[in-house]
């Protein structure tokens, strides 16, 4: 099956793309939400994943991989959520902001725009590209 694309979400008081970056890689965990936790699930290694940094930002910042499949997170007893281990690719040569997303039909059906709450979702390749070429790639 082919490589698929992500969106993570997380509040860069918590942990940005820049803290990230330097740690190289993490445990991506926290996440709560049945539908983030059932795409969060579907991530294999080498998926590619865009960096959101929500709150007052709200914007795409960075790139990431999944560095193994999904699996059970080891500190939930009820074995219910997953957690996967990502590690950070690159920087976005400028973040593409939410307001620019929405103001581009292109992204009308992306659930960033349907969906604002969702911590984790799917990108179509389309998506990816658009989101890159905004980016100034």
């Amino acid at each position: 099956m082919a490589a698929m694309n992500w969106l993570f979400k997380e509040e860069p008081a918590n942990y940005s793309f820049d803290a990230f970056a330097k740690d190289r890689k993490t445990v991506w965990s926290g996440v709560r939400n049945p539908l983030a936790q059932k795409y969060l699930r579907a991530v294999k290694k080498g998926d590619r994943i865009f960096y959101y940094h929500t709150g007052g930002e709200k914007s795409v910042v960075g790139i990431a991989k999944a560095l193994a499949d999904a699996y059970s997170d080891p500190n939930d007893p009820s074995g219910k959520s997953a957690v996967v281990d990502i590690g950070s690719v690159k920087k976005l040569p400028r973040p593409v902001t939410l307001a620019e997303i929405k103001a581009d039909a292109s992204f009308k059906t992306f659930p960033l725009v349907r969906i604002s709450r969702l911590s984790v979702m799917p990108v179509t390749d389309a998506e990816w590209k658009r989101i890159e070429s905004m980016a100034g790639k």
